[in-house]
């Protein structure tokens, strides 16, 4: 067996319109029209060649669980959500990258990732 890549993160939110718009409308994620008619809400979004699924379910006490989203420039990005009224906290390095986290509106933890070129 040989795993080759992560095809998708599921995420739990507890209003699936409003972490819809958050993930979309605040972060350029795109969303997908293929998501099945399961029994139970939710969202296929697109994220570069992954996906994120947003369930409509009770989302889970944040222990330090997260999804990490690769940035280009997080100077750049963490400046929009600012201006955006988006709490996030300032880059800081981390490693040979650097990070910032956020919240979604469910109270999902979200890292912002700019690994080191080269």
């Amino acid at each position: 067996m040989r795993v080759i890549g992560v095809h998708h993160v599921s995420i739990n939110v507890s209003d699936v319109s409003e972490a819809l718009a958050f993930y979309v409308d605040v972060l350029g994620l795109m969303p997908r029209p293929d998501r099945p008619d399961f029994s139970f809400g939710g969202a296929w979004l697109d994220v570069g060649a992954q996906q994120i699924h947003l369930i409509q379910a009770e989302p889970p006490i944040d222990v330090g669980q997260h999804v990490a989203l690769h940035v280009e420039d997080i100077d750049a990005v963490v400046s929009e959500l600012q201006e955006r009224g988006v709490a996030v906290s300032a880059p800081r390095s981390v490693g040979t990258g650097r990070q910032s986290f956020l919240h979604d509106p469910s109270g999902n933890r979200i890292e912002l990732n700019q690994p080191a070129v080269g």
